[in-house]
């Protein structure tokens, strides 16, 4: 398939590899903060090829994953009321909460929905009048946009029965926690590239002189990572620490700005709770005060909410590279896809997810675990 299958041509991939292997003279830790490429390298089997020395660092790319409990609790809560038609992606609703799921909400009685595009869910509310709609409105900067726009649709169209529950998230921030940790090993990132493709990568630029660490804005496809992953340790080899650009066909430096005036618009920056890494200041999106009206969280009173882990999980060792899923002893075994104990074994971007579609196990996993 053109535009495919040429960023997985076998060829290159090895040039590629080869190439990595010339440059290395010693270890390197690099962190690839989106999910969908860490599906991509443990699918191809990718970390299992490098050089050795070069180890890849799972992070805390899934969205799905990083969204708190709270924010499940309570849109489970809001779900259960009458009236309410709940919708949201597919991938939430088999993420566990402290008790239950979305899709265990919907089997009690509760009206969710699974929408492919938040405007879906406005359109729900025009038509339905007599409902009250919710949208989960979760992710990074790369989701941020068409929810903004959802909620300039909804307020051109003076719908009061449509509403947001947000925990949208920003890569930076969480970049920057993991880089003060003292026992952080990351040397370099691969950062996501449909992120930049909306932010573009000039907020990165800080972090690279600050902390010294190589980033390399990435794509997603076999060959994308493996040239990510050469642009990175030349730039270790080298003593460089800056942010280039592999993803020259979809990523500017200014990114999407009539996407970025919409978020402006609609969103403030805020305080954000993550799960993994708990409260980050400034690390995420709340609705402006003029779309306050849009805020599910204000529009529904759910009470105190008391969230509780799994004890046998260590999603958030997990999320923050610290640990594999190889080291879980709930992995493959009480924790799968279809009993999933935490989010990464739910989300098409989980780390746990990845592992267990590839065969991983403790055995097998090698290096790369």
């Amino acid at each position: 398939m053109r535009y495919l299958d040429e960023y997985r041509d076998p060829v290159l991939a090895r040039r590629l590899l080869a190439e990595t292997a010339a440059l290395a003279t010693r270890p390197w830790r690099i962190m690839e903060v989106c999910g969908g490429q860490t599906h991509t390298l443990v699918r191809q089997g990718i970390d299992e090829l490098l050089p050795a020395g070069i180890h890849m660092v799972h992070g805390p790319g899934c969205p799905v994953c990083v969204t708190p409990l709270e924010t499940l609790d309570r849109a489970m809560a809001v779900a259960a009321r009458p009236g309410v038609v709940f919708t949201s992606f597919g991938d939430m609703l088999r993420v566990p909460g402290s008790t239950t799921d979305l899709l265990t909400a919907r089997a009690r009685g509760a009206d969710v929905r699974v929408v492919y595009s938040p405007m879906d869910a406005v359109e729900i509310a025009r038509r339905e009048p007599e409902h009250e709609v919710v949208f989960l409105a979760v992710g990074f900067e790369t989701t941020a946009p068409a929810n903004a726009m959802a909620v300039l649709h909804a307020a051109e169209l003076g719908l009061r029965n449509f509403s947001l529950l947000v925990s949208h998230v920003l890569v930076p921030p969480a970049m920057t926690t993991l880089l003060e940790d003292p026992d952080c090993e990351v040397q370099a990132f691969l950062a996501a590239g449909h992120v930049c493709a909306v932010m573009g990568w000039s907020a990165y630029e800080p972090i690279a002189e600050r902390y010294r660490v190589p980033i390399v804005v990435t794509g997603f496809e076999p060959l994308d990572l493996l040239e990510g992953i050469t642009m990175a340790v030349r730039q270790l080899e080298e003593g460089r620490a800056e942010v280039e650009n592999q993803y020259v066909r979809a990523v500017r430096r200014g990114g999407n700005h009539p996407a970025q005036q919409a978020v402006s618009k609609v969103f403030r920056v805020t305080d954000q709770v993550w799960r993994g890494l708990g409260s980050l200041p400034d690390s995420g999106l709340a609705l402006a005060e003029e779309y306050a009206a849009f805020d599910a969280a204000l529009r529904y009173d759910v009470g105190s909410l008391r969230t509780v882990e799994h004890p046998e999980c260590i999603s958030g060792a997990i999320l923050t590279g610290a640990r594999t899923p190889t080291d879980c002893t709930a992995y493959g075994t009480r924790c799968t896809p279809r009993t999933p104990l935490g989010a990464p074994m739910v989300s098409g971007e989980g780390t746990c997810a990845a592992f267990h579609a590839a065969g991983r196990t403790a055995s097998t996993a090698g290096s790369a675990a």
